[in-house]
Order: structure tokens, then sequence, then C-alpha cells
């Protein structure tokens, strides 16, 4: 863990922080901002600056964690969805380069996350067979 890491200092209880679920891969906190009650940080307890570093065993438990926070979430709290989104790099808003994912509860017309600023252009068929093999041709094992 490093020691320059909020999140790595909340992790090793440093600072203090409202523990949601804790295992030997995981981490999941509630977020200090609550734009609406239930909002909650899961990661991993290796410092990892994104999902792209991610191995295979901390990516599987981060989800399997992922996904019981979520449903905790979903039942605990108001709602009517949830969003799930991690960021990376400074273009996208990440705040804290240690792998994070939110889990925010959603109510209808609340304005928040908003994916697209305007309708997104689509794309024809060929265009995206070429993105596509264009992806196939980087994917990496790990």
């Amino acid at each position: 863990m490093e020691s320059a890491c909020v999140f790595c200092d909340l992790i090793a209880g440093r600072q203090p922080a409202s523990i949601v679920l804790e295992d030997e891969l995981t981490f999941a906190i509630v977020d200090l901002r609550q734009f609406h009650p239930g909002h909650v940080l899961v990661m991993p307890r290796r410092h990892v600056n994104d999902v792209r570093d991610l191995d295979a065993a901390t990516g599987a438990a981060l989800m399997s964690a992922l996904s019981r926070v979520t449903r905790a979430v979903g039942l605990a709290f108001p709602n009517d969805g949830l969003s799930l989104w991690h960021s990376i790099g400074p273009a996208a808003f990440q705040e804290v380069p240690h792998l994070h994912i939110h889990v925010h509860p959603r109510l209808p017309g609340d304005g928040f996350l908003r994916v697209y600023p305007g309708a997104p252009p689509g794309s024809d068929p060929a265009t995206r067979d070429r993105y596509a093999a264009l992806l196939r041709g980087q994917l990496v094992a790990r």
C-alpha cells in the first residue's frame, strides 16, 4: 500500500472509515459525499491505479464484493435504479488514483451522472466490426 494514497490510509486504518465490507482482497466504505444516501465505494485492498492493472484473482474478488454491496445498497436505500462507475484519468475526473467503483442509488430525474451530453451519433455495422477487430488485437490476458 502506498502511504501517499488516501484509500490505502483508510484500508490500513490510519484514517477513519465507515466500513461496509472487508475481506482479504477487498474493502468497501460509505463515501464522504452522499448525493443520495447510500453512496458506497468498493475497492481492492492492494493499491491498483485503475481497472487496467487488475490481476484475475483481485478482479474476481472485486466483482464479487461489488455485487454484494450493490445488492445491499439497493435493498437498504430508496432508489429507482443504481449507477456503478469507475473513472480513469483526469479527463474522466478520477480524483483518487486507487481503483474504486462507486455504487450510487438513483432517483427519477435526479440529473446525476448524465452519460451523454446529447444524443450520441450511431455507427454502421462495418465501423463497429472494425472497432471490434481493433480491440481484439489489443486484448491482453492477465
